[in-house]
């Protein structure tokens, strides 16, 4: 942040110290000691700014009630109603009905410098939910025509709640903030049924990015394999690829007595499936992981008619687009000449998901220390890549990104003891709030200046 004096910011907030709110009165003392930054400087000496007790209780207050008011993917009309309400009463420029429910706001610092975004995912799962919790859900939703449960299984309300919390920081701030926020509320991260497009690509699509172009994108995503107060980060591929794909397996239908009148694809399918494994084993760079996983064999209707296909889906999961390519070619490969050597034919088809969530390299070496800075740096640890996938990928591949993983489990609880993210009993310490939405601010406050390089 820009030096600054006291009776500068006097003048530019026209108010006395006297009858400043708590939280004004923190911001003001952080900006007096912040350390300018050199354009495009990695950061030695880096300034954190904590809230207040009042936002800290306003914050939870909002999780709480997201939580135990959960909406699937495109649905979350409540939630973005909530969002939209409150950004607007922060004097936001506020676009609402993005990628069918998102919310997209515009904060302008006082000050010239780069537009930082940060983005938080909205939907719940259809998760019955059973923990013990005050304010535990009891929602319901349609999904796939089927009434069920609905859950943040996820901790997507915590997401909501904190980049709510950071906006209302940064909004007091603004005055003295060199820059600008975009705020990037978004639906339907984990996804909606039998849809073409949604959630941030969506959201991309429909031009989230377009009239306030950001420098750089920001993300937190709360994990139980962290206890609270430890933050985790990596530079590279963070996130695999998510893909699925198909396979139609066609044979010739024939009685099961007499399998040499026809072509059978169950027995073409099983080799199919068996045949792949080699793929990952012997045909993919053991240096980059990929995973290849059949979920479905569906085929036949009763036990003595041999059927006339069968159908193959799976899950396609690595960390380099280039690879996953050769992967599905190869799969093509495998089930077209394993049919022909069986006198039976194949199709395969690739439904492309997410691509690679892939950290910035010189985004995270700059701003490691804010993070240091904020909880310490021995609760700062670098993570391994997971086969999980997020679709803030997308945004990452439109600027310079950084997703963040944020420990919820509590400090005196076993990690491995801990229900993971999509679990019925998943559960978030809620004084690991106060950090992500710290996080939030520090990382738009010391993000370094390149409004001149």
């Amino acid at each position: 942040m820009p030096n600054t004096t006291m009776s500068t910011i006097e003048k530019s907030l026209n108010t006395p110290i006297t009858s400043r709110s708590p939280l004004a009165t923190a911001i003001l003392a952080t900006l007096i000691t912040a350390t300018p930054l050199a354009s495009g400087a990695v950061m030695a000496n880096t300034s954190s700014f904590n809230i207040d007790d009042s936002l800290e209780q306003q914050v939870i207050d909002w999780r709480r009630d997201i939580h135990q008011h959960p909406e699937l993917g495109n649905q979350e009309t409540r939630t973005a109603a909530l969002v939209a309400e409150h950004l607007e009463s922060l004097g936001m420029e506020v676009r609402t009905g993005v990628a069918e429910t998102g919310v997209v706001a515009f904060l302008e610092g006082g000050q010239p410098g780069p537009t930082i975004a940060l983005r938080a995912d909205m939907d719940a799962l259809p998760v019955a939910e059973k923990t013990d919790l005050p304010f535990a859900s009891q929602a319901t939703a349609t999904y796939n025509g089927k009434e069920v449960p609905v859950m943040h299984a996820c901790g997507h309300d915590n997401h909501v709640a904190m980049l709510m919390g950071a906006a209302e920081a940064l909004a007091e701030m603004k005055d003295e903030l060199r820059g600008n926020v975009l705020f990037v509320f978004q639906p339907a991260e984990e996804g909606v049924y039998d849809a073409d497009t949604w959630g941030a690509k969506q959201m991309l699509e429909e031009g989230a990015f377009d009239e306030h172009p950001p420098e750089a994108v920001f993300g937190i995503h709360v994990v139980s394999s962290l206890h609270t107060g430890q933050l985790g980060y990596r530079a590279g591929p963070l996130l695999a690829s998510s893909d699925t794909f198909e396979i139609t397996v066609n044979g010739s239908q024939t009685h099961g007595a007499s399998p040499w009148n026809g072509v059978d694809p169950i027995v073409t399918a099983s080799q199919i499936v068996n045949n792949a494994q080699s793929i990952i084993s012997r045909q993919v760079d053991i240096r980059t992981p990929s995973v290849l996983t059949f979920g479905i064999f569906e085929g036949g209707v009763r036990e003595n008619i041999i059927p006339e296909s069968v159908t193959l889906k799976g899950t396609l999961r690595n960390f380099d687009m280039d690879i996953r390519d050769q992967v599905f070619a190869n799969l093509e490969r495998m089930a077209t000449s394993t049919a022909e050597a069986n006198g039976a034919n194949a199709e395969a088809h690739l439904h492309e998901g997410y691509p690679v969530t892939v950290n910035d390299p010189e985004l995270v070496n700059a701003m490691l220390p804010v993070a240091q800075q904020l909880v310490g740096e021995e609760n700062v640890v670098e993570v391994p890549m997971t086969t999980a996938a997020e679709d803030f990928s997308y945004y990452a591949e439109e600027v310079p990104g950084m997703f963040i993983n944020l420990g919820i489990t509590p400090p005196d609880q076993d990690l491995a003891e801990a229900a993971p993210n999509h679990s019925p009993h998943f559960f978030a310490d809620e004084a690991a709030l106060k950090t992500g939405t710290e996080l939030f601010v520090n990382l738009v406050m010391n993000y370094p200046d390149r409004v001149d390089s």
